[in-house]
C-alpha cells in the first residue's frame, strides 16, 4: 500500500500511555506523523514527543486525575526531526475496576487533515466534472439512450430519447420500459429481453415503437448488459435512432426502381421485366447491352435494389470516362506513393462496393491490359490496390453494360473473349426506342407528369401531329433524348398541349430533311446515313451534329470511328 493510501486507510495516530506516563503502544500512523519508529519510543516517557512543549503534559496529568474523556484538543507534539507539529487529538482513559491503567491518545496531523480535505475536494471536483462530461455526452448523442435495472425500471433517459418518444425524463424514469415504448415486441421476446436473459449484445435490431402522441416510429436499436465494479449484472442499456426518413427514402427508392415502374408496355419490355425478376434472385454477373439512353443504369439499379444486396452500396463507374492510367486506380484503388500524384491511399470502386453491386458502364472501352486484371479479379474474387501486395477478398456483384458490339470487338482483337464469357453469364438487351414505339405513349405520359411537377404547370399532353412526328423520328438518343425534347417543349409551352411550335428545331429539321431512311434495312445502314446527312447539314461540325442527333459528342465520335467517317 502506498503512502497516500496509508493516509486514507489509517489516518489516526494512536499512542497508549501507561499510568507511569510511559509509551506502551505506538501505531503505524503515529510513526508516520511523528517520524519515530515504535521501537524508538516504546517504554519511553511521553516527554519524548512533548520535548519542546512540556506544558502540554499537564493535559495528560489532568486526564489521569479527572478520569474524564477529552476531545478536540489542540496539542503540539515534537517530531523526530525536532520540528513541532500541531495535532487535533482526544484522550480516553482505560479503566481496570475503578482505577485508570492507561490513556489512549488519538491524534491527527492538522496539516495532513487539511491536505486530505483539499485532496478530497479535488477528487470530488474531478468526479463531478467527469459526471458532467458523461452527462453532456449522454444527452448530446443523436441516439436515444436509456438504461434499466434488473426490474426493468428505467433509470436514465437522455435528451434524444425524450425527442424521439415525446416523454419527458421525469415521465420515463421510474417506469417499466414497456410502459414507455409500447412496441408489439415488448414482453414478447424483444431484443432487450434477449440481452437481459443471455447477457449478449444485440446490434441493429429494427422495430416500431409508439410515441407519446400515438404515432408509430420505426427505430433501429442496440442493447447490451450493464455491469457493476464486481462484474455483476445491474441492468441493461439501449440506444435507438429514429429511422423514419431512412425508411421513407428506402421505400421511395424501392417504389421508384420497382420493375413494374420502369416504363414499358411492349412485348419486348415484358420479356425484359421477367428477366429482371429472375436475375435479382441470384448473385450472377449480368451484362446489359443497348444503345446510349436506353436506361441501362436504371435497369442496373433496379436489379440491385430488388436483390439480396439491396442494403449494400450501389457503386457505378463509367469506364470510358478514365484513361488507361487512371481506370486501374479507380477500380482497384492505390497505395500511397504507388505513382506520381498518389499522395495518400485511396480505396477503389471494388472496395467501396463491398457487400453491394459494382456497375461497370461502357465496359467495352477498357484497355486490354486492364481487362486482364479485371478478368483475374472476377476469377479469383480477390484484388490488390495499385502499388500494394495485400490481396483483398471481393464481396461484390458485378453488373456490366455496353453500347458496343463486344463480339465484333473480340474479332478486332479489342476485347478479350475470356472476359466476355465471364461477364456475359446473363445477357439482357435493352432495345432502342424506335424498336418499341408501343412504349412511346406511356413514356410521354410519364415525363409530362414529371415536368408538370417540376415546372408547376398543367399540360395535358402532346397533340396528334406531335405524336406522329415522334413516331417517325429515329430517337438515336433513345429515352434520354425523348426526355430532353419534352423538357425543352415544356419550357416553351404555355398552352394545355405541346404542339409543333414547341418542338426543338432538330426534330423539325429531321421532318423536313429529304434524307429517307429505310428502316427495313439493317439499322447500322440507317444510322450511317443519318449521321452523314446531319454532318453535311452542319458542315462537318461535330458539336452541332451531336446536338441535332441528341447524343454526346463522344458518342458521335465513337460512331464515326465505327463507320470510318472522316
Amino acid at each position: 500500500m502506498n503512502r497516500q493510501n496509508q493516509h486514507l486507510a489509517i489516518p489516526d495516530g494512536i499512542i497508549v500511555i501507561g499510568n507511569d506516563f510511559s509509551i506502551v503502544v505506538f501505531n503505524e500512523a503515529a510513526e508516520r506523523i511523528t517520524g519515530f519508529k515504535s521501537d524508538d519510543v516504546t517504554e519511553k516517557p511521553i516527554e519524548i514527543i512533548l520535548l519542546k512543549t512540556l506544558n502540554d503534559k499537564n493535559i495528560f496529568e489532568e486526564a489521569f486525575e479527572s478520569k474524564k474523556t477529552y476531545s478536540n484538543l489542540a496539542v503540539n507534539i515534537t517530531c523526530k526531526n525536532g520540528k513541532v507539529k500541531n495535532v487535533l487529538s482526544s484522550l480516553t482513559p482505560v479503566f481496570k475496576g475503578k482505577n485508570i491503567i492507561s490513556l489512549i491518545f488519538v491524534f491527527r496531523d492538522t496539516n495532513e487533515m487539511l491536505a486530505m480535505a483539499e485532496e478530497l475536494s479535488q477528487k470530488t471536483k474531478e468526479v463531478l466534472d467527469q459526471q458532467n462530461k458523461l452527462e453532456a455526452i449522454f444527452n448530446s448523442s443523436i441516439e436515444g439512450t436509456f438504461t434499466i435495472d434488473n426490474d426493468w425500471i428505467i433509470t436514465s433517459f437522455n435528451n434524444s430519447a425524450v425527442k424521439i418518444t415525446g416523454y419527458k425524463k421525469d415521465e420515463a424514469i421510474g417506469k417499466k420500459c414497456w410502459e414507455i415504448f409500447k412496441s408489439s415486441l415488448c414482453r414478447n421476446g424483444c431484443h432487450l429481453e434477449k440481452t437481459m436473459t443471455t447477457g449478449k449484445a444485440i446490434i441493429g435490431k429494427e422495430l416500431e415503437i409508439i410515441n407519446k402522441s400515438g404515432k408509430i416510429i420505426p427505430v433501429r436499436s442496440n442493447s447490451t448488459i450493464l455491469l457493476d465494479n464486481n462484474n455483476e449484472k445491474i441492468g441493461a442499456v439501449e440506444t435507438f435512432v429514429d429511422i423514419s426518413e431512412i425508411k421513407n427514402l428506402n421505400e421511395h427508392l424501392h417504389d421508384k426502381f420497382r420493375f413494374s415502374n420502369i416504363i414499358g408496355k411492349s412485348k419486348e419490355m415484358e420479356k425484359i421485366f421477367s428477366l429482371f425478376e429472375s436475375v435479382s434472385k441470384t448473385d450472377s454477373t449480368v451484362l446489359l447491352t443497348g444503345e446510349s439512353g436506353t436506361g441501362k443504369e436504371l435497369a442496373a439499379r433496379a436489379i440491385h435494389l430488388n436483390s439480396s444486396r439491396r442494403n449494400g452500396p450501389f457503386i457505378p463507374i463509367n469506364c470510358s470516362a478514365f484513361n488507361e492510367n487512371l481506370i486501374e486506380s479507380e477500380l482497384f484503388g492505390h497505395e500511397e506513393g504507388a505513382f506520381t500524384g498518389a499522395v495518400k491511399k485511396k480505396n477503389g470502386r471494388f472496395e467501396l462496393a463491398q457487400g453491394g453491386t459494382l456497375f461497370l458502364d461502357e465496359i467495352g472501352d477498357i484497355s486490354l491490359s486492364v481487362q486482364i486484371k479485371l478478368l483475374r479479379v472476377i476469377e479469383t474474387r480477390m484484388f490488390e490496390r495499385v502499388g500494394g501486395n495485400k490481396s483483398i477478398p471481393m464481396d461484390v456483384r458485378i453488373i456490366a453494360a455496353t453500347n458496343a458490339n463486344l463480339q465484333e470487338k473480340i474479332k478486332q482483337g479489342k476485347f478479350r473473349e475470356d472476359l466476355f464469357y465471364r461477364i456475359n453469364i446473363i445477357n439482357i438487351h435493352l432495345p432502342p426506342l424506335r424498336e418499341k414505339l408501343d412504349d412511346l405513349p406511356p413514356l410521354v405520359d410519364y415525363f409530362i407528369k414529371q415536368f408538370n411537377s417540376k415546372f408547376n404547370k398543367s399540360i395535358n399532353g402532346i397533340t396528334k401531329r406531335v405524336y406522329e412526328l415522334f413516331s417517325k423520328y429515329p430517337w438515336y438518343g433513345n429515352i434520354r433524348e425523348l426526355e430532353n425534347v419534352l423538357e425543352h417543349s415544356f419550357v416553351l409551352c404555355q398552352e394545355n398541349y405541346i404542339d409543333i411550335e414547341h418542338i426543338p428545331e432538330k426534330i423539325l429539321q429531321f421532318k423536313k430533311s429529304n434524307v429517307k431512311v429505310e428502316f427495313k434495312k439493317p439499322f447500322h445502314n440507317a444510322e450511317y446515313e443519318i449521321i452523314i446527312a446531319t454532318l453535311e447539314k452542319n458542315n462537318g461540325n461535330r458539336k452541332n451534329t451531336a446536338e441535332d442527333l441528341g447524343v454526346d459528342v463522344t458518342t458521335l465520335w465513337r460512331k464515326m470511328k465505327k463507320f470510318n467517317i472522316i
